[in-house]
């Protein structure tokens, strides 16, 4: 004998349509503001479609794909976009000794807490021309600091008994410099590219706005979530302050820290467009331009929109791969 299928009062029909109106100007709103864009770009993405019409329009198919493997300039700026991800595992640490120290029962603990939250809430733009005032290589107080700190502790006679040519403050935002000592125009490596430059700029910025930003509150919620009598019963096996954070409060934070590393990733890779587009230009030579900012340029500054296009989707598939390997090889130290 089949059930019965409840019939539908009138009423319930009524709610069921006046819950759809509400829900009507979100799910319309998604779709033309979210899933037709996303959909729309993919359709151009195998288009020759160039806004200054010195072409006939015509389906390319696969052709930008095969031309974006083959784009020098594309593996730069993808090189630049990891090279200003190194700063992540300095400013994930830096936030969780932060948060750490910020959970302990400190006079004023709200104010330091809202201090450091602050340069969070502070426009991104403001805090990126503050920084480029502090960088200005003539009279910024970071350089002048970097001076003085040589000028009086004797720093360039120490590097000339040592046989070396003395030291000056790096100009930050004017060097193609850098710590890997990469080339701006070529996937090599040189001695003359060792120093601080554009780039370094970038992710010492990027390393202080983030220490004290949502990633510290996270780890404030997580700590406030984990159980007292943990850390009781350790005490009484006798362990030490090493041995309670070891064994206690990281596996406790595996979640928090899974999520962090896996939005830290997608951040990053999704990042850098406000920082060459306010700071650098993209510039010098190239060195600060990441993948972002490079659609931008395709985009609205060359008009080729059906190869930017296709630059997002090969970028959207960097981030999906980058994530589904954190989630294989990051999901198993949630089992604790």
């Amino acid at each position: 004998m089949g059930l019965r299928r409840k019939k539908t009062s009138g009423r319930e029909r009524r709610e069921f349509w006046i819950a759809l109106g509400f829900l009507a100007p979100n799910f319309f709103g998604f779709i033309i503001f979210a899933a037709g864009p996303v959909l729309f770009s993919l359709a151009v993405s195998f288009t020759n479609w160039n806004l200054q019409r010195t072409i006939p329009f015509r389906m390319t198919f696969l052709e930008n794909y095969a031309t974006l493997m083959r784009d020098k300039e594309f593996w730069l700026y993808f090189i630049n976009t990891g090279y200003l991800m190194l700063g992540m595992p300095i400013a994930i640490f830096g936030s969780l000794f932060l948060a750490i120290l910020l959970n302990q029962k400190l006079r004023g603990a709200l104010v330091y807490r809202t201090l450091f939250y602050l340069p969070c809430v502070t426009s991104g733009v403001a805090l990126m021309i503050l920084w480029k005032a502090l960088y200005n290589p003539d009279f910024g107080p970071v350089n002048t600091a970097i001076n003085w700190f040589i000028e009086h502790f004797y720093i360039n006679d120490l590097i000339r008994f040592l046989g070396g040519e003395g030291a000056s403050a790096p100009p930050w935002l004017l060097s193609t410099k850098n710590l890997l000592g990469m080339y701006p125009d070529d996937i090599r490596i040189g001695s003359g590219q060792f120093g601080l430059g554009a780039r370094d700029a970038i992710i010492i910025m990027g390393i202080w706005t983030a220490i004290g930003g949502n990633n510290m509150i996270l780890y404030l919620a997580a700590l406030s979530n984990v159980s007292q009598d943990l850390y009781e019963a350790a005490e009484i096996d006798g362990a030490g302050t090493w041995a309670m954070f070891k064994n206690v409060t990281w596996p406790q934070l595996a979640p928090t820290t899974f999520f962090i590393v896996v939005m830290s990733f997608i951040g990053g890779l999704q990042g850098g467009f406000e920082q060459a587009r306010v700071m650098t230009g993209g510039g010098p030579a190239g060195t600060t331009t990441t993948l972002a900012y490079y659609i931008y340029v395709k985009a609205f500054e060359e008009f080729q929109i059906g190869y930017a296009s296709a630059v997002s989707w090969a970028l959207f598939m960097i981030i999906f791969a980058v994530t589904l390997v954190n989630w294989k090889f990051g999901a198993k130290e949630l089992h604790y």
